[in-house]
């Protein structure tokens, strides 16, 4: 390593300004995950800053030290969201101005944070890299002075300050670090300090799978340009390592870890059930990073530390999160089985799945002789897919296993159905609403008290962690036999609606 460069940072990291506006955050045990992987884990709380993000550190350090040298802007700073926060709550705390250069694809929070902190926003671009152009062209016509998001001394120097703080934290040996990285500020700063201070801590970039751009410049020894980036974890949407960044950052890490969009929501669920508080998908990262990389290597009884790098969260990306958990921690399979179309079997179907979480279920007549059914389950260990599927096939199915493929998870389990046949609207066709206590089997249950008195056309169900399980099935009945139907639907003991007349059935399902 540079040694002479390598002391001028430990100089600004220990001289930085962060302090005016920073906490000095927490590092909390994660309890639960430490008895599961069999090491010590430790989550660095950054998702506790005023800006809910690390970022105020280098955003405030950088702009303090401009003004003491006597520039008062205005500023200009182009960010995907935390960085604009930082900067807009940095001018703000420094009597400054500042213009952030948004894209249009980042979350509300974000942008009405920057907007309540007093920076200017300007909505550009459908990504970093082009609201980072549009930024740098407006502080050259304008006259601003541009605050980098990474790739700066200053701003690297208060990033740098979290790695300052886990060396006075934690008082014995820190066996690895995982760092989420977009341009590589908080892994360079970071890193850095650790390096020097605890040579023998390894320091492990993390990255999205489809964002790895630090991977790429390593792998090639040199920086290269991503040709596009997956915007799931925004704040690390980065298409190229920083140029200063990476200088320091080759000199020392010890791996780069990607993960993919379940590991992350997966790592979502782990920092709630530890901490009660809910990151954005770029503050999972590092977490989701740590238990991939303990898990593939074996790692028991080391200390690890996740940075938990922020919390700004659009509410409205939960539900996403949330359903793709049990895949990213390969609890739930997503299965394709095709069933003989005759009265009854989709019912010996389910009675084969069992006692079994079942979390998704769809079915729609067809006028072939074999009809396909969509089923998702959720296990509460690994080997519980491959029992499923060894169960399957004993009992004469042949399961397709969909759970890796994104169209499946994406598309077509809410897409599942269709028209019915026109043998079924030949014969008729009603659709009913039914709701039922969740619980393991209820499906099951229900199920049975339906019995095959009626054909069933069409079937959906979804878990979706609720009291009630709610179900939407078709059932095959001409006009004279509806007043035996409702009293055949009613012996079941659960709530229904018939839902025939919907318009929205009449308009993609009759």
């Amino acid at each position: 390593m540079n040694s002479l460069k390598i002391k001028k940072y430990i100089s600004l990291i220990e001289s930085s300004d962060v302090y005016d506006v920073a906490q000095i955050t927490p590092v909390t045990k994660a309890n639960q995950l430490s008895k599961t992987l069999k090491n010590e884990i430790f989550l660095k709380r950054e998702d506790l800053q005023p800006v809910f993000s690390f970022k105020i550190r280098g955003a405030y350090n950088k702009l303090s030290k401009l003004k003491k040298k006597g520039l008062i802007g205005p500023f200009i700073a182009a960010s995907a969201g935390n960085h604009a926060q930082g900067v807009a709550f940095g001018a703000k705390s420094l009597g400054l101005k500042a213009y952030i250069v948004m894209p249009l694809t980042t979350p509300s929070i974000k942008v009405n944070s920057v907007k309540n902190y007093g920076g200017k926003v300007i909505l550009h671009g459908d990504n970093f890299d082009e609201a980072y152009k549009y930024a740098n062209k407006l502080a050259k016509k304008e006259g601003y002075t541009f605050i980098h998001p990474y790739d700066d001394k200053y701003v690297i120097a208060g990033q740098g300050t979290v790695g300052k703080e886990l060396i006075e934290q934690i008082n014995t040996g820190i066996d690895a670090i995982f760092v989420p990285v977009g341009g590589g500020g908080l892994l360079a700063g970071l890193g850095t300090y650790v390096k020097a201070l605890s040579p023998k801590t390894k320091i492990i970039g993390v990255e999205p799978d489809d964002a790895a751009c630090l991977k790429l410049a390593l792998d090639n020894n040199k920086r290269l340009s991503l040709s596009e980036v997956g915007l799931f974890a925004d704040g690390v949407a980065v298409k190229q390592i920083g140029k200063e960044t990476f200088s320091l950052i080759k000199e020392w890490v010890d791996g780069v870890v990607t993960v993919s969009v379940d590991e992350m929501c997966a790592a979502v669920q782990d920092t709630f059930q530890e901490t009660r508080t809910i990151p954005e998908p770029a503050g999972a990262l590092a977490l989701a990073g740590l238990k991939k990389y303990s898990k593939s290597r074996g790692l028991k009884n080391k200390k690890l530390v996740a940075i938990n790098s922020g919390a700004n969260l659009n509410f409205d990306r939960l539900g996403h999160i949330v359903e793709r958990v049990q895949l990213g921690e390969s609890k739930e399979a997503l299965l394709s089985v095709k069933i003989p179309e005759e009265k009854g079997s989709f019912r010996r179907f389910c009675n084969f799945l069992g006692k079994r979480s079942i979390s998704e279920f769809n079915y729609r007549a067809e006028e072939s002789e074999e009809a396909n059914i969509f089923v998702a389950c959720r296990f509460n260990e690994k080997e519980g897919k491959l029992k499923l599927l060894k169960h399957l096939k004993a009992k004469g199915f042949s399961p397709k296993d969909l759970s890796e493929n994104e169209v499946a998870k994406l598309h077509i389990k809410h897409m599942v159905g269709g028209r019915a046949p026109q043998a079924v609207v030949e014969r008729g066709e009603y659709i009913f609403r039914v709701e039922f206590p969740e619980r393991p089997g209820a499906l099951v249950d229900f199920l049975d008290k339906l019995s095959d008195t009626f054909n069933i056309t069409l079937f959906h169900y979804r878990n979706q962690g609720s009291a009630y399980g709610r179900v939407l099935v078709g059932f095959q009945s001409k006009e004279k036999d509806y007043p035996k139907l409702l009293k055949y639907l009613s012996n079941t003991g659960f709530r229904f609606w018939d839902e025939t007349q919907n318009s929205a059935y009449k308009a993609f399902l009759k």
